[in-house]
């Protein structure tokens, strides 16, 4: 039996990349009967949609680890370490657990194919289970129907919202991208969503009511409200009527309302089963929650020293906006949250997202912007998204294929009262966060 190292195994998986994405179940579903079907026993919660899963399932995640359950959050995809992907009560996978079980995988393999995020949902099916979660929160990577994290029945499933994302393999249309969405609605098995009253919400509630699994439907059975937008303070409007008041909210933006109240509601579910969350575990789980590179902003001083003070100081904002939806949402913040004197655009993205629609949503709200482009086969090039711009607005920036050198070009560029936002692709924002504060598993 081959036992690799951390970096070994890393290397593993990395070549895995070169599969093309392949949706399915079937060859999942039997290699993991091959390692004793992991995931049969395992309580999880299920989250799909198009924006907004990760920082529901860090939200759910915060409050339950709280409450004192042991709670695995298996998430992709990472910002700067594939460790990102897997934690337990907030701590990430060590690299000894993390080469011990892609070891495991690639000796079940034998030689046989997989992709890279099948091997990444084993490895957190098998963490999760041999560590004996209390509850496992799975985020779908890509659609639902066919995803790889599809495999299990869930206690509740949640679909945050649904908009247009990965056409090429969701479909053209929002029904089409709400079918595959809705993929992971199983048998009486209830679900939360955020989904709009449009062709997307139709199609969930005609599969719910297929699959006879309950609906909860936010702005319909449970609701929130800002209360105090200054000092981000909510009130909850819950199922069965419950008001929460003066709630603690964490993170940044508008949309940040409605990822919260999609985990109280399923908070409330799991109340229902028996399961002991407070008050008190509620909120301070809502005020201990993190979700990096999303409307993430610091300060760094002229030694790269995160900061406080606005004297000789730069101030960031990270944001893994990539799709119109996603988009629209930082510029909405860009107005509602952040005050500055100018705005300094460090944007990549990937080559197959809508760069029209997204670039267009966000460039006139820039007085600068530097067009980069990070490692990956899928980025487009920087002269490549300076194209999409008109001629009139092409002047306000530049290109360069270097993160690094976009940084130091916005650095050069901004002053104490500007900001500098990151964004167009996670990508980009774990290659900048890398180098301006280091990675979230402690190696800067």
């Amino acid at each position: 039996m081959e036992k690799m190292n951390y970096q070994q195994a890393w290397e593993f998986l990395d070549q895995l990349q070169f599969f093309k994405i392949k949706l399915g179940l079937d060859s999942m579903n039997q290699f993991l009967e091959r390692l004793g079907n992991p995931h049969h026993n395992l309580p999880c919660i299920h989250i799909g949609g198009t924006n907004g899963k990760g920082s529901t399932g860090s939200t759910l995640c915060s409050i339950l680890s709280t409450a004192g359950y042991t709670t695995g959050f298996y998430t992709s995809p990472h910002l700067s370490s594939v460790r990102e992907r897997f934690t337990i009560n907030s701590s990430y996978i060590t690299e000894e657990d993390f080469a011990r079980l892609i070891s495991t995988i690639k000796n079940v393999l034998n030689g046989s194919q997989i992709t890279y995020f099948e091997c990444t949902t084993t490895l957190a099916l098998l963490w999760f289970a041999e560590q004996n979660v209390d509850f496992a929160i799975l985020e779908v990577g890509m659609g639902g129907r066919l995803d790889a994290t599809n495999v299990v029945t869930p206690l509740l499933s949640i679909i945050t919202n649904v908009s247009m994302d990965h056409e090429q393999y969701l479909g053209n249309t929002l029904a089409e991208v709400a079918m595959e969405k809705a993929g992971i609605i199983k048998d009486k098995v209830p679900l939360v969503s955020a989904v709009a009253a449009d062709d997307s919400g139709r199609v969930i509630e005609k599969i719910s009511a297929d699959r006879q699994a309950p609906l909860f439907l936010y702005g319909r059975d449970f609701a929130a409200r800002y209360t105090d937008r200054e000092k981000n303070r909510w009130q909850y409007q819950g199922l069965n009527q419950s008001i929460s008041d003066n709630l603690p909210m964490a993170m940044k933006g508008n949309y940040q309302l409605a990822n919260a109240s999609l985990a109280l509601a399923a908070v409330q579910l799991l109340q229902a089963r028996g399961y002991r969350i407070t008050k008190d575990h509620v909120r301070n789980g809502l005020a201990q929650t993190r979700w990096p590179g999303r409307l993430e902003d610091f300060r760094l001083n002229n030694r790269g020293e995160q900061t406080e003070s606005t004297d000789d100081s730069l101030h960031f904002l990270l944001d893994g906006a990539h799709n119109p939806a996603g988009v629209a949402a930082l510029r909405q913040a860009l107005s509602d949250d952040f005050s500055y004197r100018r705005l300094l655009l460090v944007w990549g993205a990937m080559a197959d997202k809508d760069l029209h629609t997204t670039l267009h949503e966000i460039a006139w709200s820039a007085d600068e912007i530097i067009f980069t482009r990070p490692e990956s086969a899928r980025s487009a090039t920087a002269q490549e998204l300076q194209a999409v711009l008109p001629a009139s607005m092409q002047k306000k920036s530049i290109c360069t294929d270097a993160v690094q050198e976009a940084l130091d070009l916005a650095r050069k560029a901004a002053g104490p009262e500007d900001l500098i936002c990151i964004a167009g692709s996670l990508y980009l924002v774990g290659a900048a966060r890398q180098a301006l504060i280091g990675d979230l598993t402690g190696n800067g």
